[in-house]
C-alpha cells in the first residue's frame, strides 16, 4: 500500500501540469478525490491492513492527504489566475508609446487663470504666492478689516481649530487662523518682504505683483456661489502711483481679455484696504445674451495710507493701487457659463468643450 499511495502522489503532480481551465481541474479533482478517485479507493482500503500496520499506514495515507490537497490548491490558483489574465485581455508593454492620441486638457479655470496671468505679464507685473492658512492679522487686521466686520464671523469665514499651528502663518498673539477669504493677504506678505529688502538696502524695491490663489468662505453653494473659490488679486506700490494708472491697466487687461471693443466703467464702493474703492463694470457688445449690458466684474482702488502704516511702508512718499477679480467669474463671462457648479462636477461633457 505504500507504494500506491506514492504512486497516487507522482501521479497527481504529473497530470496537474496539463490542467489548463476549469472542467479540466474538476475531472482531475474527480479523478483524485471523488467517489471512484485513486486516494479515495486508497482510503477504503485501510479497512484491510492488519491491525498492527494501521497506526503507521494511517498517519502515512494521512500525508498522502496533505500532499494531493497541496497539488489540487496550487493547480486550482493557476486555473483561476489563468481565467483572470484571459478576462484583462493580452499584455501590455508599459513601454510602448501610447497608442490613443486622446489627451487630457488642463482646467478651465487653470486656462482662465493663466490667460489673466499672462495679460498681467505683459503689463510687467510679476507672480507671488501664499498660504492658505492665514492668521487673522494677515488676512484682516493689515488690510484695515475692523474686529466687528461682518466679514471676521464664523457665519462667513472658515476658523482653524485653537489648537492648530501653521508654520508659515504664525499669530502675532491670541489671534485665531482661519482659511483666508481671499488672496489680498498676498498683498500684505508681499509688501512686508518689501520693507524687510528695504531695511537691508535702503530704498524699497519695486513691488508689482498679481496673487491667484484658491480662497475659502463659508457660502452655500448655488449657481453664482461657492465655499472654494479663486481669485487673482494685484497690487502696484512706487512713488506716484495714481488712478490713472490703474484706469490705465484695467482698461488694457479686459481689453486683451474680451476684445477691443470692450468697455470699462468705476462706480464708487467701499473696501477697507483701499481709498478711493470702485466696482469695475465692463459692457462688451458681442458677448451673446449679455452684449451691451453694465457687468461687475471686479473691486479696486488705491491702497488705503493705513494699510501701509501697517506693514511699515511711508505712506507719505509711497501710493499704490490694487484690484481683485474672481476667476470663475471671468471664466462665466467669457464663456457664456450660467452656473458656477459646473467647475467642480468633473463631468467630462462640459471639460471636453474647453479642449
Amino acid at each position: 500500500m505504500q507504494a500506491q499511495l506514492a504512486s497516487i502522489i507522482a501521479d497527481a503532480e504529473a497530470a496537474a501540469a496539463s490542467v489548463t481551465n476549469r472542467p479540466e481541474f474538476e475531472a482531475f479533482k474527480a479523478r483524485l478525490v471523488g467517489p471512484n478517485g485513486s486516494l479515495t479507493a486508497a482510503m477504503k482500503a485501510m479497512g484491510a491492513v492488519p491491525k498492527e500496520d494501521k497506526p503507521a499506514m494511517g498517519k502515512l495515507l494521512n500525508q498522502t492527504k496533505v500532499s494531493v490537497e497541496a497539488v489540487l490548491a496550487d493547480t486550482l490558483r493557476r486555473v483561476e489566475d489563468a481565467e483572470l489574465l484571459a478576462k484583462l485581455g493580452p499584455a501590455i508593454d508599459v513601454t510602448l508609446p501610447v497608442a490613443s492620441d486622446e489627451e487630457g486638457i488642463r482646467h478651465p479655470l487653470t486656462q482662465t487663470r493663466e490667460r489673466i496671468v499672462g495679460v498681467f505679464r505683459k503689463l510687467g507685473f510679476t507672480v507671488a504666492d501664499g498660504p492658505e492658512i492665514e492668521s487673522e492679522w494677515t488676512c484682516f487686521d493689515a488690510l484695515g478689516t475692523p474686529p466687528d466686520h461682518p466679514a471676521r464671523d464664523m457665519q462667513d469665514t472658515l476658523y482653524m481649530p485653537k489648537s492648530f499651528t501653521a508654520k508659515d502663518s504664525p499669530r502675532r498673539s491670541d489671534e485665531e487662523l482661519c482659511l483666508r477669504t481671499h488672496t489680498s493677504s498676498v498683498q500684505i506678505r508681499t509688501m512686508l518682504a518689501a520693507v524687510a529688502a528695504q531695511a537691508k538696502t535702503g530704498s524699497l524695491p519695486p513691488v508689482r505683483i498679481v496673487a491667484p490663489g484658491r480662497c475659502f468662505r463659508r457660502d452655500t453653494v448655488d449657481a453664482t456661489h461657492s465655499a472654494n473659490f479663486h481669485q487673482v488679486e494685484g497690487l502696484w506700490v512706487g512713488k506716484g502711483v495714481t488712478l490713472r494708472d490703474l484706469k490705465s491697466v484695467l482698461d488694457a487687461f479686459v481689453k486683451e481679455t474680451f476684445g477691443s471693443k470692450a468697455q470699462i466703467r468705476f462706480r464708487p464702493s467701499y473696501f477697507p484696504f483701499t481709498e478711493p474703492s470702485f466696482e469695475m463694470d465692463i459692457k462688451v457688445p458681442d458677448m451673446g445674451r449679455l452684449s451691451d449690458r453694465w457687468l461687475e466684474i471686479m473691486g479696486c482702488g488705491l491702497v488705503d495710507p493705513k494699510v501701509f502704516d501697517n506693514v511699515g511702508i511711508d505712506s507719505r512718499e509711497y501710493s499704490g493701487l490694487a484690484f481683485g477679480m474672481g476667476v470663475e467669474r471671468i471664466a462665466m463671462l467669457q464663456h457664456g457659463i450660467d452656473d458656477i457648479r459646473h467647475f467642480y462636477a468633473n463631468d467630462l461633457r462640459f471639460l471636453r468643450q474647453f479642449a
